[in-house]
């Protein structure tokens, strides 16, 4: 048995490692969203592979009859309520639609874009640098990882860390206004 704790590969290589149009693509999407290496762009393309196997396993068991059937349902279920919690999908969404989701859906549920969309940030790479050095916060809660996953409910409570050096900074010039 091997060690629970032991860290395994969480994505997958490229078949093709050498093929100038997926370089190109991916060198984009890198500089687009401010990524450190291809290496995150492959785990969210093996988190957007897993759930697109997922769907068309439970569409292919959905209309059988007895258990698999109810279990697929129930499945279905699951998987589009987590989809739309994570704001990927809409709330009344169908399975076909998960087969429509593209990379770029995945990147922009990412806290480093969020936190350059709303403006915490002036690029993704500062974005980055802010989460990583422990200035942002999201429900009041430090994250210091720029991949994680926003939910929808947390869009709107990502802001400054309290205890973070660029919400001191920003109070300084309003209380040197009022002495």
């Amino acid at each position: 048995m091997a060690y629970p704790g032991k860290k395994r590969k969480t994505y997958e290589t490229p078949r093709l490692p050498w093929q100038a149009t997926r370089i190109s693509e991916e060198a984009e999407l890198v500089k687009k969203y401010g990524l450190r290496n291809k290496r995150e762009l492959w785990k969210a393309h093996s988190t957007l592979r897993k759930y697109r196997r997922e769907a068309r396993k439970l569409l292919a068991e959905i209309n059988e009859p007895g258990k698999v059937g109810d279990y697929a349902r129930s499945e279905s279920k699951n998987v589009l309520g987590k989809l739309s919690k994570i704001g990927l999908l809409k709330k009344n969404a169908e399975l076909d639609e998960i087969l429509s989701l593209g990379i770029e859906d995945m990147l922009e549920r990412r806290l480093q874009t969020l936190v350059h969309r709303s403006a915490l940030a002036n690029s993704a790479k500062q974005a980055r640098q802010f989460i990583v050095h422990g200035h942002v916060a999201v429900a009041g809660r430090k994250i210091t990882i720029p991949s994680y996953t926003v939910l929808k409910d947390e869009e709107s409570k990502i802001g400054y860390y309290v205890g973070s050096p660029i919400t001191q900074a920003q109070k300084e010039p309003i209380a040197q206004k009022e002495g």
